[in-house]
């Protein structure tokens, strides 16, 4: 009698997404205060993390640095954008940081990447060894943007989700909860999308991210998921594929 063969399944085997690449703003670390970091929003926020990574997903973060600098608004200063946008690099790591304190103090193991070399601090960003951290069940924090000036971290998530090989962006944003023909904050009759198609985005200048990142995404074919950080909750429930949000893709 031929013997049956048997598998021993995960969780993750039967989940939508394997690999998920969260896309955090500078805002939403500092909850409702308008400068900094909020120590018991991030606390929050590393518990949902916790929560997917327990879920058997592979997760990879990318944070924004707008709580503490925006490079737009050192420009408009009349600083050198150049120069802006690298103070604003510098704030995605000091953001980067914080998360990782928040998630080895519930016993994440994480590790931060910087496009930006501080050995220090934090690793050089190494595609390879990113993915040989996730392939051990690592959070890989991606901090310092794209290293370059006149990309936004929408491009830097873009960007390192095509090179990682991630199954979908999740774009956390603070105040909405997707994407609308126009700005529900201004028009009580502004229609949301529960679907977009990549280049809807860029037909009907939809600001939700900007042009290039838009762009990359649609060259790779990644889909990116747009949802409410409000409730941070709903990291957990767009990362298990639940419908939430607007999908792109």
């Amino acid at each position: 009698m031929a013997r049956r063969c048997r598998k021993n399944f995960s969780r993750a085997d039967f989940m939508k997404y394997k690999r998920v690449v969260l896309k955090l703003s500078g805002e939403a670390l500092a909850g409702d205060d308008t400068f900094g970091i909020n120590p018991p929003v991030v606390a929050d926020i590393a518990k949902q993390i916790k929560k997917v990574h327990e879920a058997g997903l592979e997760v990879a973060v990318v944070v924004g640095g707008g709580n503490i600098w925006r490079g737009l608004t050192g420009s408009e200063m009349g600083m050198d954008r150049a120069s802006a946008d690298y103070m604003g690099m510098l704030a995605t790591i000091m953001n980067a940081l914080a998360l990782q304190d928040a998630l080895e103090k519930i016993h994440v193991f994480t590790r931060v990447q910087t496009a930006i070399e501080m050995r220090e601090v934090a690793e050089p960003y190494i595609r390879r060894r990113a993915v040989r951290h996730l392939e051990k069940m690592r959070v890989v924090i991606f901090g310092g943007g794209t290293g370059n000036p006149y990309f936004s971290t929408d491009t830097t998530a873009a960007l390192r989700a095509a090179e990682i090989e991630a199954d979908v962006i999740l774009m956390a944003k603070k105040g909405t909860d997707g994407i609308y023909d126009s700005d529900p904050n201004k028009n009580p009759n502004a229609k949301k999308f529960d679907t977009l198609k990549y280049i809807d985005i860029l037909n009907r200048e939809l600001h939700v991210m900007d042009s290039t990142a838009t762009s990359l995404c649609m060259d790779n074919k990644i889909p990116v998921v747009v949802f409410n950080i409000d409730n941070h909750e709903n990291i957990v429930k767009a990362a298990l594929g639940e419908p939430i949000g607007t999908t792109v893709g």
